[in-house]
């Protein structure tokens, strides 16, 4: 198993008034309990896919920190293998908040012990203006959005006046962006300007955080987690929207939902999640997707639930809304839930700094519950309105060479408004490639 700081041992550092690290997770119990109140009943084991990794389970690390052992329960790599999914807590019968308690253990750590790959992250969307965890400036995102804008109105007709405005004061959705899709793939922002475009949104981006990210959340450094959400909060007074819209990303979306209560920063303006919208236009006709081009083809899908958007936020809501709009895309027949589903799916083990944390083996170790889960399903495709879901989920059929295909929500709706073009079909497989093609014979459209 890979490690980062395996044998890293460090000094539990004192809070202010002397306090230490089990003084502050007192905090993160219910009112007027204490570390005690654990029953050692097993139920936030049994249903979490990191029991095991690292020697480690949620049961023995509250025990630890019961006990005492400060410094084992600050040292342990296991903190970064867990992905503070909270299935555990939600199972809890004395809802004991054991996530808070990994979170204070890993913001326990020495800064150069912390894994690389979440620091640097962090550091990047300090730094840039735009708050992009990739270090992608706002001019470079702009020049990106611009040409990627360009060719889709030289090679797609019937696009021409499809827009991707910056800075447009007074619009009504400030939208962010994963800085993913204009680093590694712009042709994927593609897609989410078509929807925006259908429904007739008034929306822009913003240059100043403009980046959906916010990696110091992960890193435990609740200081840094401020000054990046303060960035995405400034960027969108400053443009005097009345909605905020964060795209599909679990974590990017619970970065900002949590970070403004924990912080108690008001943004004066409504913040929810794309795929919510995208469930409010099509019941209110905005969008009009068909899964007439799947009736015959019979292709199987399913999905998985964000637990930062899910479990962690929004709950059932979130969970109802998604089924709606995937079942309106791809037709009732062809969608296969896993079991369990909801708020108590399981964690694909991609959320929670896992990606970035540099224990690979570990994380796909614990993505092995989730491809059980899918492959239960048979289902050909599994749908992740998440970024952090789609690398792991992706990463663990690449692995092991299993079946399914792994896509954004987005790929699928704009599939089924007819409007997917070739160049936007990268996570499709070979059977949908030309299905629905606009301009093409392959399908309705």
């Amino acid at each position: 198993m890979e490690t980062v700081t395996e044998t890293a041992r460090h000094a539990v550092p004192l809070l202010p008034g002397g306090t230490t690290f089990l003084d502050r997770v007192q905090e993160a119990l219910p009112e007027g309990a204490n570390l005690s109140m654990c029953l050692t009943c097993g139920l936030c084991s049994s249903g979490c896919p990191a029991s095991g990794l690292h020697d480690m389970d949620p049961r023995k690390f509250l025990r630890l920190c019961a006990w005492g052992q400060e410094e084992e329960v600050t040292s342990t790599p296991w903190v970064w293998m867990c992905t503070m999914c909270f299935r555990c807590k939600v199972v809890c019968p004395m809802d004991v908040n054991i996530p808070m308690l990994v979170y204070e253990a890993r913001a326990s750590w020495a800064r150069d012990a912390k894994p690389k790959g979440i620091i640097g992250s962090c550091d990047q969307g300090l730094r840039t203006m735009g708050a992009s965890a990739v270090g992608i400036s706002s001019e470079d995102f702009r020049f990106v959005v611009e040409d990627v804008l360009e060719e889709v109105h030289e090679t797609q007709p019937g696009w021409e006046e499809l827009r991707a405005p910056i800075d447009r004061k007074g619009a009504t959705f400030c939208v962010n962006q994963n800085s993913r899709e204009p680093v590694q793939e712009p042709e994927e922002m593609v897609p989410l300007w078509k929807i925006l475009h259908l429904a007739g949104v008034d929306w822009t981006y913003g240059s100043h955080g403009w980046g959906a990210e916010n990696y110091c959340m992960f890193a435990a450094e609740d200081e840094h987690w401020r000054a990046v959400l303060q960035k995405q909060v400034d960027g969108v007074r400053e443009l005097d929207c009345t909605s905020w819209v964060n795209i599909e990303c679990g974590h990017s979306f619970y970065s900002i939902w949590a970070g403004l209560q924990r912080f108690g920063i008001n943004p004066g303006v409504d913040f929810d999640h794309i795929v919510r919208w995208y469930a409010r236009w099509i019941r209110s006709g905005r969008l009009a997707p068909s899964s007439d081009w799947n009736r015959d083809l019979g292709v199987k899908f399913t999905v998985q639930d964000p637990c930062m958007a899910v479990r962690k936020s929004q709950g059932t809501a979130f969970a109802d809304d998604l089924r709606y709009v995937v079942r309106r895309c791809v037709g009732d027949d062809n969608f296969v839930d896993m079991v369990p589903n909801g708020v108590n799916n399981y964690c694909c083990g991609g959320g929670g700094g896992f990606l970035q944390s540099g224990y690979k083996d570990a994380r796909r170790k614990y993505g092995e519950f989730k491809a059980r889960q899918i492959l239960g399903t048979g289902a050909d495709y599994v749908i992740t309105p998440c970024h952090n879901c789609h690398a792991q989920i992706e990463d663990l059929s690449a692995e092991r060479n299993h079946a399914w295909n792994t896509v954004h929500l987005w790929t699928i709706l704009c599939l089924s408004l007819g409007v997917l073009a070739a160049s936007e079909r990268t996570y499709l497989g070979p059977d949908l490639a030309e299905v629905a093609l606009p301009g093409s014979n392959g399908g309705e459209s």
